[in-house]
C-alpha cells in the first residue's frame, strides 16, 4: 500500500473548519506527489538558509569547525522531529504545517552562555527551554485574555521589524563602513525579484515554487561571481552519518538562567502567533484563536526541544519565512510538514550536506529575510487592526513599538544596565514584548467589562445614541471590529423591531463582554417580543394586493425578527418584571 494512502489513513483527524478559496492546498488536502516533493523543498530550502542562527551563535562564542557542525547536525534533528510533530498532530502537534528553525532570540544568550561554560552549555541552554516551554503550553487557553490579537499581533510585527535591518545587511552586504557590496546587491536583488514575480504574477501553479526559484537564481548569480567558495572542503565529508552528540555540562550561572527563561517565556508569544496566523490561513470562517490548538502546538516545540537538547540541539522555534512561503504559494498541507521533516531527518544525517550549509551566500538569505520581514508586519498589523482600539489599545500598541524600535536604532541605551540586563534589556523583540504585555496587564485595570446607558430622548436621535454606545464600549473593550459593527446594526433594528410592536422606544441599553462573549441587552415597556415558533415566511405580493393593515404590519414584524436572528448568533425576550421586558442580543466573539 502507499506510504500516502497509508498516511491518510493514520493522520489524527483535526477540527473540520471551511476550506479559503484562496489555497491551492489546504491543510487536510494532500497535493500530487510531484508537487508534494517540490513544495517541501522549498521548505527545505528556505529553513536550512536559516541554520545561519546556528552559525552566528558558534562564531559569538568562539566554536571550531568540528564542534559547530555537530551543533548544526544535532540541530537538524530537533527542526525534523518538531516539524513532523506540528504536521501529525493530535494530542501533540497543531496539526499545521509548521517548520522549525534555530531560534533567532537565542542567539545571544546561547553564544554567551558557550562562551562563559563551554560547549556543553548549550544542552542547558536548550533543556531549561524546553522546560519554560512545556510549562506553558498546557496554560495556553487560560492565558487567552493576556494574549489578545492586538498584544500577538504586536509581537508578530515586532518580529519581522526586527528582521529588517539584518536582511538588508545580508542582502546588500554592507560592511562596517556602511559600504555597499554591488554582486551581493544584485544576487539578492535577482532572487527577490523572481520571489515577488512569480508570487504575483505566476498563476496558481507558478506560484508554488516562486521562493525556490528565487534561491536557486541567486545562487546562480554567486556561483557566476565566484562567491561560492569552500567546494573542495567537502569533497572528504561521508556521505552517511550519524550526528554526534554533545557532552552535557550544567554550571550556567544564575542571571544567565534567568535571561533564558525570560526569553524563552517570551519567545511563546512569536510561538502563539506563528500558530494562530497559521490557524487563520487555514480557516475561512476565522474569528478567534482556538488555544486548545495552540497549546498543543507549543507542546510539540517543548517536546522536540527536550529531546533533541539532550544531544545538543539549539533551540528551536517555527519559522516565519516558512510561513511566508505557505503564504506565496497558497499550499499548507500538513502532508508538506511530513515531508519537509522526512528530508531534515536525511539532511542531518549526511555530514556533506550539513557542511554545504555553512557555504550559503548571506545575499540569497538577506533575500528570504526580505521577504519573510514583509510578511510578518503585515501579518501583524493586519491582526491588530482586526480589534477595535480606543486610546487604551492604541498607546499599547504604539508605546510597544516605539520600545522596540528604540533599543534596536540606539542598542547604547542597555550600557548603563547591569551586565546581567544586557541580554534582555538589548533586544529589541524582547523589550517590545515585555512592554506589550505590561501595557495589557495595566490597561486592564479599571476597564468595566459591563456598561449601561440610559436612553434618553433629549439627549439626541436615539440610533446615534446606541450605534454611540456600542462603538465607544467596543473599542474600550478591544472587541473584533466586525462583531460591533453587527452588534450596532442588530441592536438598531432591534429598537425598531419594538416599536414596532407598539412599545415604544428602549429605556436602556446594556453590554458584556468577555473574550468568547459580546452580549447587548434592550430593556423597554411592554410583553416580551413573540421571537420562537413562528414561520417568518412572508409573501409580500399577496399582503400588497390586499388593503390589511394589520396583515402587513404583522408580516413586517416577522420580517424583523427574522434580520435579528440572522445578524445576532442567539436572540431572547423575556419579561424583566413591572410590566418592563427585555430583548437580549447575543454574538460569538
Amino acid at each position: 500500500m502507499p506510504l500516502l494512502t497509508l498516511l491518510q489513513r493514520w493522520l489524527p483527524p483535526t477540527v473540520g473548519k471551511r476550506r479559503p478559496f484562496e489555497l491551492i492546498y489546504a491543510a487536510d488536502e494532500c497535493p500530487p506527489r510531484g508537487a508534494l516533493a517540490l513544495l517541501s523543498l522549498q521548505h527545505v530550502a528556505t529553513v536550512l538558509a536559516l541554520i545561519t542562527h546556528v552559525l552566528a551563535a558558534a562564531k559569538l562564542a568562539g566554536l571550531s569547525l568540528e564542534q559547530t557542525h555537530s551543533i548544526v547536525a544535532v540541530t537538524l534533528l530537533g527542526m525534523a522531529l518538531g516539524t513532523a510533530l506540528q504536521a501529525w498532530g493530535g494530542r501533540i502537534g497543531s496539526g499545521a504545517l509548521l517548520v522549525f528553525q534555530p531560534d533567532p532570540m537565542m542567539i545571544t544568550v546561547a553564544g554567551t552562555a558557550i562562551a562563559s561554560a563551554g560547549v556543553g552549555a548549550l544542552v542547558e541552554v536548550t533543556l531549561l527551554t524546553a522546560v519554560v516551554t512545556l510549562c506553558i503550553g498546557p496554560l495556553m487557553r487560560h492565558l487567552r485574555p493576556l494574549f489578545p490579537p492586538t498584544v500577538v499581533g504586536t509581537v508578530i510585527c515586532m518580529g519581522g521589524l526586527g528582521l529588517v535591518e539584518p536582511a538588508v545587511r545580508n542582502a546588500l552586504g554592507v560592511n562596517a563602513q556602511m559600504q555597499v557590496d554591488p554582486v551581493s546587491a544584485l544576487t539578492s536583488g535577482a532572487a527577490l525579484a523572481a520571489v515577488i514575480t512569480l508570487s504575483v504574477w505566476g498563476g496558481r501553479r507558478l506560484r508554488l515554487f516562486g521562493l525556490m526559484a528565487g534561491v536557486l537564481i541567486g545562487l546562480l548569480i554567486a556561483a557566476l561571481n565566484g562567491r561560492l567558495g569552500g567546494l573542495d572542503w567537502l569533497a572528504g565529508a561521508p556521505l552517511l552519518a550519524l550526528p554526534q552528540p554533545i557532552a552535557p555540562s550544567f554550571t550556567l550561572g544564575p542571571e544567565i538562567i534567568a535571561a533564558i527563561v525570560l526569553i524563552a517565556a517570551l519567545n511563546q508569544l512569536d510561538n502563539i502567533g506563528c500558530l494562530i496566523v497559521m490557524d487563520k490561513t487555514n480557516d475561512a470562517d476565522w474569528r478567534r484563536a482556538d488555544m486548545r490548538m495552540v497549546g498543543r502546538g507549543i507542546r510539540a516545540n517543548g517536546l522536540a526541544d527536550f529531546l533533541a537538547g539532550l544531544f545538543g540541539s539549539f533551540p528551536s522555534a517555527p519559522s516565519s519565512a516558512n510561513i511566508a512561503l505557505v503564504h506565496a504559494t497558497g499550499s499548507s498541507s500538513r502532508y508538506i510538514g511530513l515531508a519537509t521533516g522526512a528530508l531534515l531527518l536525511l539532511i542531518a544525517l549526511s555530514p556533506r550536506l550539513t557542511m554545504a550549509l555553512t557555504l550559503i551566500p548571506q545575499a540569497v538569505l538577506g533575500a528570504v529575510e526580505l521577504y519573510a520581514a514583509a510578511y510578518l508586519i503585515v501579518s501583524g498589523i493586519e491582526m491588530i487592526a482586526t480589534r477595535a482600539l480606543d486610546s487604551r489599545g492604541i498607546f499599547m500598541v504604539g508605546l510597544a513599538l516605539c520600545a522596540g524600535l528604540a533599543t534596536m536604532l540606539m542598542p547604547g541605551l542597555a550600557r548603563g544596565l547591569p551586565d546581567s540586563l544586557h541580554v534582555l534589556a538589548g533586544d529589541g523583540f524582547v523589550v517590545a514584548g515585555l512592554v506589550v504585555v505590561l501595557l495589557n496587564l495595566l490597561f486592564r485595570l479599571g476597564t468595566q467589562r459591563h456598561a449601561r446607558l440610559l436612553l434618553d430622548p433629549m439627549a439626541g436621535p436615539l440610533n446615534q445614541q446606541i450605534t454611540d454606545f456600542i462603538e465607544r464600549q467596543g473599542r474600550a473593550w478591544a472587541a473584533r471590529a466586525d462583531v460591533v459593527r453587527r452588534a450596532a446594526q442588530a441592536a438598531l433594528e432591534a429598537s425598531e423591531a419594538i416599536a414596532a410592536a407598539g412599545h415604544g422606544r428602549p429605556l436602556s441599553l446594556a453590554g458584556r463582554f468577555d473574550e468568547f462573549n459580546f452580549e447587548l441587552e434592550l430593556l423597554y415597556r411592554g410583553e416580551a417580543l413573540p421571537l420562537q415558533g413562528q414561520s417568518d415566511t412572508v409573501d409580500l405580493d399577496a399582503l400588497l394586493q390586499h388593503d390589511d393593515e394589520q396583515a402587513l404590519d404583522a408580516a413586517m414584524q416577522r420580517v424583523s425578527r427574522t434580520l435579528l436572528r440572522q445578524m445576532a448568533d442567539k436572540v431572547s425576550s423575556n419579561p424583566a418584571g413591572d410590566d418592563l421586558a427585555v430583548l437580549r442580543l447575543h454574538f460569538d466573539h
